[in-house]
């Protein structure tokens, strides 16, 4: 496929994403964004745009060097996505949203002062793992992006994947291969919110041995 078919692909699946997140619900309004990172540069949605509104030919295309070449005005988060593109190498998709019950989590209090939720279901092992919380910092603020970088980097060190982070009263920031596998990673993320509380943050959480069984055999290690 050729750099251009690529191109294009990832602005269809952009939108396609976008719309269909906000049509279930996970996003509103015009809070949230969605970029790609591409082998020359980075697409990534426009500032204050709807995410279920979005038309390929508007979404921001930026360069290596984050100066952008074309589209509407990229989002203030590009440098939060593109440090952690640089970071990890496995990331090709970003997805920040404020989904409901992920905020409402934040503001009534995580689960430890590491974890915004404990590990209460499989596939919340499988398809999510950690979620560090981020103390709350205006959006966009720069600093978040070296916060995230250093959580990236203490994960690392230990041998887990993260795909997750939560800003504190804002929203996640989810990271995967693709647009789909990202948006995957962020409903199952919300969902696990949800059942949080609704539980009024009660179940016990997997204990060390089965989620040690389950990380063994799914491998989610990208």
């Amino acid at each position: 496929m050729s750099l251009m078919s690529i191109e294009v692909t990832a602005r269809e699946e952009i939108c396609r994403v976008g719309k269909s997140l906000f049509d279930r619900g996970y996003c509103h309004a015009t809070a949230g964004n969605i970029s790609v990172r591409l082998d020359d540069g980075f697409l990534i949605t426009p500032t204050d745009a709807c995410p279920g509104l979005l038309e390929p030919e508007r979404l921001a295309r930026v360069n290596l060097d984050g100066e952008q070449t074309s589209g509407d005005t990229a989002s203030k988060t590009l440098v939060l996505h593109r440090k952690i593109y640089a970071a990890e190498s496995n990331a090709h998709c970003i997805i920040h949203t404020h989904s409901t019950n992920l905020v409402a989590l934040s503001l009534q209090g995580a689960w430890s002062a590491d974890e915004l939720v404990p590990a209460i279901t499989p596939y919340f092992v499988m398809k999510v793992g950690n979620v560090p919380l981020i103390a709350y910092h205006r959006p966009g603020d720069p600093q978040v992006a070296d916060l995230v970088v250093s959580q990236i980097r203490e994960y690392q060190s230990r041998g887990l994947p993260l795909r997750a982070v939560m800003l504190d009263r804002l929203g996640p920031n989810v990271w995967h291969r693709t647009p789909a596998q990202a948006s995957a990673v962020l409903e199952e993320l919300e969902e696990t919110a949800k059942l949080w509380l609704m539980c009024n943050k009660s179940p016990l959480p997997l204990d060390n041995a089965s989620i040690a069984e389950l990380r063994k055999w799914s491998n989610p290690h990208w």
